[in-house]
């Protein structure tokens, strides 16, 4: 079952995303997201199983500023399914229903920095190749990527993406 996150979820979303990614980073990245003003609570979506989290997805709030102009934006970050249950397809189902949940937010676009062999089989390309820099974090430009949510947007907007302050506080 695919489904909103609840605050009763926490302790198990944490628990799933320590074991997923062998740290607590991203569990810390999640309660700082929690916490800011660019969270979006049906943007934290969760996986369960007979009761259990299987898998968690958060988008947030961001920025893309060009020029004199800034636009909100959704970033991805982080996905996470439990070892026990990945190539399911969990991951994919996450990821196709958070991003069914953005147009109601008037966004254009989500980004993430993420595998490059992944995220394209869901509609991502490569951000720079459409005009877009990430300057708050260095990373390789195929990782650097985005989705589009409003048609055309990729062909009228771009400029620096900034991720919400919440990712800077965990550096």
């Amino acid at each position: 079952m695919i489904r909103t996150e609840q605050v009763q979820d926490y302790v198990q979303v944490k628990q799933m995303l320590i074991k997923a990614f062998q740290s607590e980073a991203e569990s810390r990245l999640v309660e700082h997201i929690r916490s800011s003003p660019d969270f979006i609570p049906q943007w934290s979506i969760v996986s369960e199983t007979d009761g259990i989290i299987t898998g968690h997805i958060m988008l947030s709030l961001g920025e893309v500023i060009d020029d004199n102009r800034s636009y909100r934006v959704a970033c991805l970050a982080p996905l996470a399914v439990d070892p026990a249950y990945q190539r399911k397809g969990i991951g994919g189902e996450l990821i196709r229903e958070a991003l069914r949940r953005c147009p109601q937010f008037d966004i254009p676009f989500v980004f993430l920095i993420g595998h490059p062999s992944y995220y394209p089989r869901f509609g991502f390309v490569t951000a720079a190749h459409y005009g877009f820099q990430l300057k708050q974090f260095e990373v390789p430009a195929e990782v650097f990527m985005v989705y589009e949510i409003e048609e055309g947007a990729l062909n009228r907007l771009k400029g620096e993406l900034r991720y919400s302050k919440a990712f800077l506080e965990l550096e």
